[in-house]
């Protein structure tokens, strides 16, 4: 059996149902803020979603605006959200309302060093080369 998703106790069909006055009376006051503002990114963003959902086109929306509240209306959407150096793609599920889009995209990869190579220390020197 499908577990329901539940946000602040309303299921997706009645957040997707608000006006948007009311879903914000629900979300936390920094992204209350964040969406009451709506700078001109934000406004950019969310006409370049709906020119999208009119046009019927499926591929992901392409963002820079990591700090963009995600909206009950975006669920089940793709997005390429920009990390700095490339566009990485994310698909909006439930758990993701009233969070930021950067939250899921990071910005700094895991370092992973291998050993070390000729002239990188004096210990080294001894290394077989590789």
């Amino acid at each position: 059996m499908a577990r329901t998703f539940f946000y602040r106790g309303k299921t997706v069909d009645q957040l997707q149902a608000m006006k948007p006055d009311e879903f914000t009376s629900l979300i936390k006051a920094r992204g209350r803020r964040a969406i009451k503002r709506n700078g001109i990114l934000y406004k950019r963003l969310l006409a370049k979603i709906d020119h999208m959902k009119k046009a019927g086109v499926t591929k992901p929306v392409r963002t820079h605006v990591r700090e963009a509240v995600i909206l009950p209306a975006w669920v089940g959407m793709s997005f390429a959200v920009y990390d700095g150096k490339q566009y990485q793609e994310m698909r909006i599920a439930p758990e993701m309302i009233g969070h930021r889009l950067g939250e899921y995209v990071y910005t700094v990869k895991r370092v992973v060093h291998s050993a070390p190579g000729i002239r990188a220390t004096r210990g080294s020197k001894f290394l077989a080369v590789k």
